[in-house]
């Protein structure tokens, strides 16, 4: 039925235990996984009130930045060549990770969104939302969340 998936993931012990978990949907569906990592857009680096930018800070947090995607994706590919799944991964950088994954999942064909719920509940989960329920609310595309 579901033949490409996409699996967002923060390197969150969370969204691990949901990419393990959809690399055994996968095997079992005979799917292919994308795993999606939206990089937050790093800060402007400022050498002091009103000072200039400094590029050699700016440079060492993006340089930051890029190895901590590359360290959550290569515990994704482990997870895939583990559970014998093909599987790429992306990076993307923005703001805004619901927009990205959903626009992710448009662009490279999944027909299914499989992401981690971080399990708010109560006043948290109305006052803080999450990028889970965002994509639930916005997306065309199915998504299964793994709790």
């Amino acid at each position: 039925m579901f033949k490409h998936l996409l699996v967002p993931t923060d390197g969150s012990l969370l969204s691990v235990a949901a990419l393990t978990r959809a690399a055994s949907f996968a095997k079992d569906a005979q799917a292919r996984i994308t795993v999606l990592y939206v990089e937050p857009t790093p800060p402007l680096a400022y050498d002091g009130v009103g000072g200039l930018s400094s590029a050699h800070l700016t440079q060492d947090l993006q340089q930051r930045l890029d190895g901590l995607a590359q360290e959550i994706l290569g515990t994704a590919q482990a997870i895939g060549q583990q559970a014998g799944v093909p599987l790429d991964t992306l990076v993307r950088v923005g703001d805004q990770p619901y927009k990205l994954i959903i626009q992710t999942a448009q662009t490279q064909d999944c027909d299914l969104i499989f992401m981690a719920s971080h399990g708010r509940r109560g006043v948290s989960a109305l006052l803080l939302g999450s990028e889970t329920q965002m994509v639930l609310t916005h997306s065309n595309i199915p998504v299964l969340v793994y709790r």
